[in-house]
């Protein structure tokens, strides 16, 4: 360790550095080198420096989470997350998004239960003003009436969508905290429920930023390129000043008893389409040496498509449809669990004792060495992804000063991972994951209640209104008297990838740019084909042959493959979208010539053996049995074929259980032999590569990809006629409707693509969007509203979309179709139309700084015929669109009247008013929905229960 004095004005300064390699068995890491310095007033304050990027990440974090929500005021920390973005004394209300979002930045937040976090991502210059917003919101925050309703009725959309709308919300984000911890406040979600949030009042938020936004409650973290001693005198500046209370902090010294027995607690839910289990166990704390050694049995677990609980339950077993693991160790005594939602047909009982007989095997039987250095490899890589950013960087600090005490944990865990040995798993799952001290958790569909279970239990009266606040009490200073934001400093140039290319003899487009110096490489094949090719009444055939190419090939098992990835640290992953399909590796550096290897293999001689395709139809069947009972997934499906009927694009791309069903090998094979070729195909590769060595990597692992003699089928073709629709899809008992709004629109290489881009971004593109701004901001109807142009290479389309109470329904129709119409009447003002350009070209700033991001958007543009050269352009030619070119393209392409309505919800509460708004409504009950249908129902009785 590397010890440096820093000079500083307030308190004692050290700089931590962290031992110069943290390897895995042949990967390493490169560790996070920062500073760290503690105020006089307690504030911690940690920095790296980093001089690649253009970006600095400003994060503060406090030590204040659900745990310390008030008795009876569950989602209290999480409520008080969303108010500090009002207003402060030298800030109006969502200023913050004006000092982010509009210079081309972006800000967000999260509560968990030890902690809540706020950050902000920005251009380098715009360092100071940050610092100055988050000293403003730490002394002078402004909680008023106003502010206060608004927020919480964001928070109860929030839940709804999170928790009451997903059929599995309740069992993981309420029954598995409630029932594995009867003492500790763990045992209360951060989300709280609607009684807590309405139970709460304006002087319970008041005392709650007094007690704990508070210097000696924070740590304020800054990764990126920064001025060093610059840095230090902005934060004596604005933070070393601040006095912190006298009272002290209160902290939770609950101590959560032993479990004396094993424990069964079944819970039933709405809209429950499979049945679902969890297992859970105490565990330590994060800063407990047993903690490495837990991490690594949860990735033997879980960790990819070769640990034990995919494997056992869910390939070789075909038990669960999805399993999960976690070792969840927190500042205070932690959680093990692991969970399986049932495949279709299997029992909660039989999910409760496969679980059990998996722990029992760790238990009894040492693991072997070879599969602990997969797990190993997995989590190093793992964290050699997350130090690719700045936001990145900064949370693996932040996570490891409030979970275990000390940011230097950041890269000493690593070192503890790769130290733990067979027998260290072995002692851990011994020593913690007892089976005389489970607790078992069901979950079932409402439907399966016994007759005589009664109603659910009311929960509890709300605690007496708090005692009235009578400390000090911010306010927004008038105009005149605000203090004025800091300067702007120097902008740092960034530095735009520069693209090389070439084609191979046997078609297939090579593209190299260098993205990063981490040892990280990706490599991206997008076969320009997709579900556009899918034949008629085989919707998903591209979908289901991209699933299925990673599942075997001609010398490797399902298995085998999923092995030999995970074992290099890759991660290699096949999705199919409209017009493309696209097969994607993340590896190390050192090993792309093996992984590679195996991504050609799987590319060109998939075996799509039957066993495998009757699994993965089973897995995408059921996976159709939860999406219908979400409503964003059921708008999301009816969307295509109401917007595209008569079109290639006219059908659910993912399949519709009829369709699926259809689906033959011979179909599967004829698909990819017609559209997986290289002369079809574009490769990629990003990273810590020169073109070279990336031309080379090609060569090597696809220069013997035969090309067929056979010519390329046509592309389809797409003009699109069908007239708008209103579609109402009723979901009974879903906690919340969502609600759709959608065209067609152009094409990518239209003329106005960049002036679609933007008017989108003015209408639907962010926090500040003008959508977000009617539906959440001022009204507290949605978590969030927003809207996407999605250009294609044949067509495109423009989609607005929100998630509200059902009672809000009708209104938030209204107010959308509203805020479209607008946008053609008069031109966007100056400064929204800059701040709406910064966001947009901050945003691909940012996605351009990861290997994964820069090759999609090379990929992109290859496929869509636009010369990969624009990638240096797109900022330019972004600036350069006009109010008037905004205004125009409203006028030709948004017209609300021209658009379909989909609204997905518990139709009961909101159908009348929708009628009266939307003459000539369809309305389609969830049993009867037909999404092969042209009317998109079922005319001949339920078909529910088809597969």
């Amino acid at each position: 360790m590397i010890r440096l004095v820093l000079p500083s004005a307030l308190g004692l300064a050290l700089c931590l550095a962290a031992p110069a390699a943290l390897a895995a068995p042949g990967i390493a890491a490169p560790p996070i080198v920062f500073q760290q310095r503690v105020l006089a007033n307690g504030l911690k304050v940690i920095t790296s420096l980093d001089r690649t990027t253009p970006n600095v990440t400003v994060q503060m974090w406090y030590s204040v989470g659900a745990k310390n929500d008030p008795p009876g005021r569950s989602g209290f920390a999480h409520l008080f997350e969303h108010l500090m973005f009002k207003a402060t004394r030298d800030m109006p209300a969502e200023n913050l998004d004006r000092l982010t979002e509009d210079v081309g930045g972006t800000n967000n937040a999260f509560t968990a239960d030890d902690t809540t976090a706020f950050y902000e991502v920005i251009p380098a210059n715009y360092l100071q003003r940050l610092l100055w917003a988050e000293a403003e919101r730490m002394t002078s925050l402004v909680v008023d009436e106003a502010n206060f309703h608004s927020e919480r009725d964001v928070v109860k959309e929030e839940l709804r969508q999170r928790v009451l709308a997903s059929p599995y919300g309740r069992f993981f984000n309420l029954m598995i905290p409630a029932d594995s911890f009867t003492v500790h406040p763990y045992r209360r979600p951060p989300i709280g429920s609607i009684e807590n949030l309405d139970a709460a009042g304006l002087d319970d938020v008041r005392a709650f930023h007094a007690t704990f936004y508070r210097p000696d409650d924070a740590a304020l973290i800054v990764v990126g390129n920064f001025d060093p001693v610059q840095l230090n005198a902005w934060i004596d500046q604005y933070f070393g000043t601040i006095r912190p209370p006298a009272a002290p902090i209160p902290r939770v010294t609950a101590v959560e008893p032993p479990r004396t027995g094993p424990k069964t607690f079944t819970g039933y839910g709405p809209n429950v389409p499979l049945p679902a289990v969890a297992i859970t166990w105490l565990a330590p704390d994060a800063a407990s040496p047993d903690a490495a050694a837990l991490t690594v049995l949860d990735a033997i677990l879980t960790a990819g498509k070769s640990s034990r609980l995919y494997h056992d339950l869910v390939y070789d077993k075909q038990l669960a449809a999805q399993v999960s693991s976690s070792a969840d160790l927190r500042a205070q005594p932690g959680l093990f669990y692991v969970t399986a939602i049932m495949a279709s047909g299997k029992s909660v009982d039989a999910g409760a004792d496969a679980l059990r007989a998996e722990i029992a095997d760790l238990r009894e039987k040492p693991v072997s060495p070879s599969e602990l250095d997969v797990a190993k490899t997995q989590l190093v890589a793992a964290a050699v992804r997350a130090r690719e950013t700045v936001e990145g960087r900064g949370f693996g600090l932040g996570n490891a000063l409030i979970e275990e005490g000390d940011p230097g944990r950041v890269n000493s865990d690593i070192a503890d991972l790769q130290a733990v040995s067979v027998a260290d798993v072995q002692r851990v799952a011994r020593k913690y994951l007892a089976d005389d001290s489970r607790v078992v958790i069901r979950y079932l569909p409402q439907s399966a209640a016994p007759a005589d279970a009664g109603p659910p239990a009311p929960p509890p009266p709300p605690p007496a209104a708090s005692p009235p606040f009578t400390g000090e009490v911010a306010s927004l200073a008038p105009e005149g008297q605000r203090q004025a934001s800091p300067p702007i400093g120097a902008p740092v140039t960034a530095i735009l990838p520069t693209p090389a290319e070439r084609t191979l003899a046997n078609g297939l487009r090579v593209i190299v740019a260098r993205s990063t110096s981490l040892p990280l490489v990706t490599a991206d094949l997008t076969v320009k084909s997709g579900a556009t090719a899918d034949p008629s009444g085989l919707a998903g055939d591209a979908s289901l042959t991209a699933d299925l190419v990673t599942e075997g090939t001609a010398t490797q098992t399902a298995p085998q493959i999923a092995l030999a990835t995970e074992t290099l640290g890759a991660t290699l992953t096949a999705a199919s979208s409209w017009e493309s399909t696209s097969l994607s590796l993340n590896v190390l550096r050192d090993k792309v010539g093996p992984a590679m290897a195996i991504m050609a293999d799987v590319a060109e001689h998939p075996a799509f053996a039957a066993t495998e395709l009757e699994r993965v139809r089973k897995e995408a069947l059921d996976g159709l049995d939860v999406a219908y009972q979400q409503p964003g997934s059921i708008a999301g499906f009816v969307t295509a074929p109401v917007v595209f009927a008569g079109t290639p694009f006219g059908h659910v791309a993912s399949g519709t259980p009829a369709s699926l069903a259809r689906i033959t090998r011979a179909n599967v094979v004829a698909l990819h032999e017609a559209w997986w070729r290289p002369d079809n195909a574009i490769l990629v590769i990003t990273g810590d590569v020169n073109p070279e060595e990336g031309f080379a990597w090609a060569q090597a692992a696809f220069g013997d990809w035969a090309r067929p003699a056979a010519p390329l089928p046509a592309q389809p073709t797409a003009r699109p006629s069908a007239a708008p629709r209103a579609v109402v899809v009723d979901l009974p008992g879903t906690g919340q409707a969502a609600v759709v709004l959608a065209k067609t629109a152009i094409a990518r290489d239209d003329p106005r693509y960049y002036a679609g881009l933007v008017a989108n971004t003015v209408l639907g593109g962010g926090y500040s969007a003008r959508l977000n701004e009617e539906v959440r901001v001022k009204r507290g109807l949605s978590y969030g509203a927003g809207s996407r142009l999605t250009a294609h290479r044949a067509l495109g389309a423009f989609t607005a979309q929100a998630q509200t109470k059902n009672e809000s329904a009708t209104q938030v129709v209204g107010l959308m179709r509203d805020e479209i119409g607008k946008l053609a009447t008069a031109p966007a003002g100056a400064d929204e139309l800059a701040a709406r350009k910064s966001s947009l070209i901050g945003e691909y700033g940012r996605n351009l700084a990861t290997a994964d991001g820069l090759a999609e958007i090379l990929g992109n543009l290859a496929l869509n015929g636009i010369d990969v050269g624009e990638v240096k352009l797109y900022p330019a030619k972004v600036d350069a669109v006009s109010a008037i070119e905004v205004q125009a393209f409203a006028h030709d392409y948004l017209d609300p009247a021209a658009t379909s309505v989909i609204v997905v919800g518990d139709a009961k509460i909101f159908l009348a008013s929708l009628k009266a708004a939307l003459p000539g409504l369809e309305v389609i009950p969830i049993t009867r929905l037909d999404l092969d249908s042209p009317t998109l129902e079922h005319l001949g009785g339920s078909i529910e229960g088809e597969h």
